[in-house]
């Protein structure tokens, strides 16, 4: 066999549970579906199938080799379909991730309209504020808004977002505007983390400027929407990336303050694994991200 059909008896054995079972599916022999797994664990130096006299079952290492098998199979089938007819509508299932109020708020819209023009796409978008394995759980492409240190990834920056500090007018009237940074010591501070940190410093400024002062937060909430409601409600000061308080600025709920010290903008990414074929259907979806983001936050000022 050559290695698509060793990676086809592999799926199929995982699938069916037997070797016989996977024969039969494929119209082959018990032995040559026997030979080519035989083959393939001693290639890949690694035990795919714990086996017994009444059934295999997947070792660890084979699961997550079946994992990597099914997606190379499905991006063969694409390509295939790509040649045969590059004309065609887009098909087939996209997933993504992206932080839960950003992917919500910007990134939500565009798949709701690229489902729209293309009825045979399905989307799959994780919301989820943490770093994810596009192996392990399947990702074709995500957002991340960070100094991206993975070389592993193709990066297509879309714009900038700055970390900034706001209060409520309310809040600001009662206990006065901070100035300057040091100023934060004498103020209520609203903390978004799962716990109170020991100790914490908020960083201003960048290069030669950059100073930093300690933080001893008031109140610490898990999630950046109740850290919104409880500073729009006059709880404290709060820190969060400008695009999860831009809502509450323009109407008039929150007052960005420290401007003059903000540190430097953070760039936002679409980002898929480097060298991978990439299907049409992820093409004109990235396409279509990109363009959408670059004219929201792709400007020389970040919001």
């Amino acid at each position: 066999m050559d290695r698509l059909e060793t990676l086809s008896a592999f799926v199929a054995v995982a699938d069916q549970g037997s070797f016989v079972g996977a024969a039969r599916h494929l119209e082959r022999s018990p032995a040559s579906i026997t030979r080519a797994i035989a083959a393939l664990e001693d290639r890949l130096q690694t035990r795919l199938f714990n086996r017994t006299t009444r059934a295999v079952a997947l070792t660890d290492a084979g699961q997550r080799y079946l994992d990597l098998c099914r997606r190379a199979l499905a991006e063969f089938d694409e390509l295939e379909l790509s040649a045969a007819s590059e004309g065609a509508e887009p098909r087939g299932l996209i997933t993504m991730t992206a932080p839960e109020l950003f992917g919500r708020l910007h990134v939500l819209p565009v798949v709701l309209a690229f489902m729209r023009r293309y009825p045979a796409v399905k989307v799959s978008l994780l919301l989820l504020n943490r770093i994810v394995s596009f192996v392990d759980e399947g990702i074709d492409l995500g957002l991340r808004i960070a100094h991206l240190q993975d070389s592993s990834m193709r990066a297509i920056l879309v714009g900038h977002v700055r970390r900034v500090v706001c209060a409520s007018p309310d809040y600001l009237a009662r206990r006065g505007t901070p100035k300057r940074p040091a100023d934060l010591a004498g103020h209520d501070v609203i903390w978004v983390s799962g716990t109170r940190p020991a100790s914490e410093r908020w960083s201003f400024g960048s290069g030669k400027q950059q100073t930093s002062v300690a933080i001893d937060p008031r109140l610490v909430v898990s999630t950046a929407q109740a850290g919104l409601d409880a500073a729009a409600a006059g709880g404290g000061i709060l820190r969060l990336l400008s695009y999860q308080c831009e809502a509450l600025e323009k109407s008039g709920g929150l007052r960005r303050i420290l401007v003059g010290s903000e540190p430097a903008p953070i760039p936002i990414h679409i980002v898929h694994p480097a060298g991978r074929y990439l299907a049409p259907k992820l093409r004109l979806f990235i396409d279509d991200c990109v363009a959408a983001l670059r004219s929201k936050f792709g400007g020389d000022q970040p919001i």
